[in-house]
């Protein structure tokens, strides 16, 4: 029994080491495109990128990492809350994809002038969800004599392992 928790916490400080060095670590890939080359088009030896709408390579991917750094630190919370409103997390994730598929795909124009049209029917999900635990937290309150505080731990997420987690989210 001890083996095992000690085990389970050893894990978790692996995990939570590896999730801190990876949020630590974002300003260096956000200020990356200063080693970017401010060229139309950029040929190395891996691939060739070609700017497209942008002026250059530059502005390109300072504006791909303006979307996308945000985004993976959304998904990091989102899989680590453990709150019960976790759920919201899901709005801005969905905008931040959003912008950056828009991001990526420069022949577009004027690309966020509508994507809350196309946030409507996750914002049209998320939101009734939320207010529904949260009625059902204030129902358990009226009818229980346990406070906020613990209520919310009834309603933490206490997932077991990353597939665990996944599967408790969806």
């Amino acid at each position: 029994m001890q083996h095992t928790v000690k085990k389970s916490n050893s894990k978790s400080i692996i995990n939570g080491s590896i999730l801190g060095v990876l949020i630590s670590i974002t300003p260096i890939f956000f200020y990356s495109y200063v080693y970017v080359p401010e060229v139309k088009i950029w040929d190395n030896f891996l691939f060739t990128y070609d700017s497209g709408f942008y002026e250059d390579v530059r502005t390109s991917f300072w504006m791909i990492m303006t979307k996308i750094i945000p985004l993976f630190l959304l998904f990091i919370w989102f899989f680590t809350c453990r709150h019960w409103w976790y759920h919201s997390i899901l709005v801005p994730i969905s905008m931040y994809l959003y912008q950056s598929i828009g991001t990526i795909n420069d022949d577009v124009i004027f690309f966020d002038n509508f994507d809350l049209i196309y946030m409507l029917p996750i914002m049209a999900i998320v939101i009734p969800s939320i207010y529904l635990i949260r009625a059902k937290m204030f129902d358990k309150i009226n009818d229980a004599d346990k406070t906020m505080q613990e209520l919310e731990e009834e309603f933490m997420m206490k997932p077991k392992g990353i597939w665990g987690t996944i599967k408790q989210y969806f």
